[in-house]
């Protein structure tokens, strides 16, 4: 399982995101370019320690992501689905997508991916903060697949 996030625009979630791929043994894709420097202070400063132990992967678009990714199937998030990740069916060779905050990936990426699904969420409402979108997600896709790391 990994994660792929779309030229993301909020330093501080991507640092988060570094920390739940270290903690979880996740590869972290960024698809550039991002809204920040990379490495910016908020970044480190959400990442904290934890940065020393994340396997992150830049690239310089999401050309160069495609070109680089092996036969896994690319699984968007997105408001634009109508399949709750509930009932998804994951694979350990996913790569989760994620769109920029400010909003979520280009029609061309849309008709790239394999999978496009969903968090329900309550009427009249946007989204969910990134991050806590692919917490909530990568869980449910580690759960079945047995991807949970063990503490022996």
């Amino acid at each position: 399982m990994e994660l792929a996030l779309y030229q993301p625009d909020i330093a501080p979630n991507v640092g988060t995101l570094m920390r739940m791929g270290a903690c979880l043994g996740l590869k972290v894709n960024i698809i550039e370019p991002c809204g920040f420097p990379f490495g910016a202070k908020d970044m480190r400063r959400a990442a904290m320690d934890y940065a020393q132990f994340s396997d992150v992967e830049r690239h310089s678009s999401f050309e160069r992501f495609c070109e680089n990714r092996r036969d896994s199937r690319l699984v968007l998030l997105t408001t634009k689905s109508a399949e709750p990740y509930t009932d998804f069916t994951f694979h350990a060779s996913d790569i989760l997508l994620l769109g920029q905050e400010s909003k979520g990936v280009p029609e061309e990426v849309h008709n790239r991916v394999q999978a496009r699904i969903t968090i329900p969420m309550q009427q009249g409402m946007r989204s969910v903060n990134v991050a806590i979108a692919a917490a909530m997600v990568t869980s449910e896709a580690l759960r079945q697949t047995g991807g949970f790391p063990t503490s022996d």
